[in-house]
């Protein structure tokens, strides 16, 4: 097979998709890998490096996706290169689609098989492939929050974890996910005082035996939600409904209930966000305020540390790419039922409810195309 890596070009993207350990494999199993020329320098891997373990480096993305069968990407295809694709093309990469429907249409239009990351799922429920970036986000949220929170930058001047004699700072969580759980061990491990919401009984049990004890678990709902945020400094929205539009859980009206100066960091503006005022912004230009609220909602916060996140993110993605590679699309999807839920839009048909859901879109089985 042919795999393409074409660099990301998503704004203050950084990240690539197939480090170099990744291309000595597929070489190694036959295949032939074309990569961009510098996709992965932000991530610390020179083309040097690709071409040392058998790449073959070329100078424009419109050859990686003119020639390959395949392409890996991290990030969702934006709008110039939606005319790249081409029917029969297998694309794996991230795609939220719930929270696009020009790209939805798009795909539909281009004939490609698009395979998300996040909806590849486990028997057990994990999403392998979400998780690696979901772990950075929540991580990130806490260090964004705070620094965010930091006069200079329009915040209330608090200090996350206070000092002794003067209280620390609020960090309300929404959803106890694996974003929560890491916002909440950062927060806690900077000594704020942490209250996390959810509402899985069984998942604040267990958060409650491996978070610290300055973080409270607390029930979902309304009342303890408004509450919440009447005290918080900081928010991080770490709502995920697999594959589907995240609720609106904070409404316009919320904040204000919200001390002037605080800070929302809304990790689920992928999934279109769980605060109604959130919009995505970028890394160039992360922050906006509404009604006296800073809000930070970066669509791709993961790839403001790119060699992090590029290894986290390869190391739990390369062997499904790899399986990709060695039996086509087909095969590995009828070998593996966790890829198979990562089929979204097969040559133009949907086949994942929750994104022919969101835009009233008709769903098709996906084991009908397989």
């Amino acid at each position: 097979m042919i795999v393409g890596v074409p660099r990301e070009i998503k704004t203050a993207e950084h990240r690539v998709a197939l480090v170099p350990a990744g291309v000595e494999s597929l070489v190694g199993d036959g295949h032939t890998v074309l990569v961009e020329q510098g996709a992965g320098i932000g991530s610390g891997f020179g083309d040097d490096a690709y071409r040392a373990v058998g790449a073959t480096l070329v100078p424009k993305a419109g050859e990686v996706w003119a020639k390959a069968e395949m392409v890996v990407k991290v990030k969702e295809p934006i709008e110039p290169e939606w005319l790249c694709m081409r029917k029969g093309q297998v694309v794996f990469t991230y795609f939220h689609f719930a929270a696009s429907e020009p790209l939805t249409r798009a795909v539909i239009r281009s004939g490609i098989v698009a395979i998300a990351y996040e909806t590849v799922q486990l028997a057990s429920g994990e999403l392998p492939l979400l998780t690696p970036m979901s772990e950075v986000a929540g991580r990130m949220a806490v260090q964004e929050g705070a620094k965010y929170l930091e006069k200079v930058y329009g915040g209330s001047g608090i200090l996350l974890g206070g000092v002794p004699g003067v209280l620390p700072a609020e960090v309300l969580i929404i959803g106890g996910g694996v974003v929560g759980a890491n916002a909440a061990k950062m927060a806690a491990g900077l000594g704020a005082r942490v209250t996390l919401l959810d509402l899985s009984l069984d998942r604040l049990r267990y958060l409650a035996d491996v978070l610290p004890s300055n973080v409270d678990l607390l029930y979902s709902n309304r009342h303890n939600l408004l509450d919440q945020l009447r005290r918080a400094d900081l928010v991080v929205g770490a709502v995920l409904l697999p594959g589907a539009k995240a609720p609106k859980l904070v409404r316009r009206d919320d904040l204000k209930l919200m001390k002037p100066g605080s800070v929302i960091v809304d990790v689920a503006v992928d999934q279109g966000g769980c605060i109604e005022t959130s919009k995505p912004t970028t890394h160039d230009n992360p922050v906006y305020i509404v009604d006296g609220i800073i809000h930070y909602a970066v669509a791709n916060m993961p790839g403001g540390v790119p060699r992090t996140s590029t290894l986290g993110l390869t190391n739990a993605t390369f062997p499904y790419a790899k399986r990709l590679a060695r039996h086509g699309w087909k095969q590995a999807c009828k070998d593996d039922g966790a890829l198979s839920l990562g089929l979204n839009v097969i040559e133009g048909k949907v086949v994942y409810p929750a994104v022919a859901e969101a835009f009233g879109l008709q769903h098709v089985e996906a084991k009908t195309l397989v």
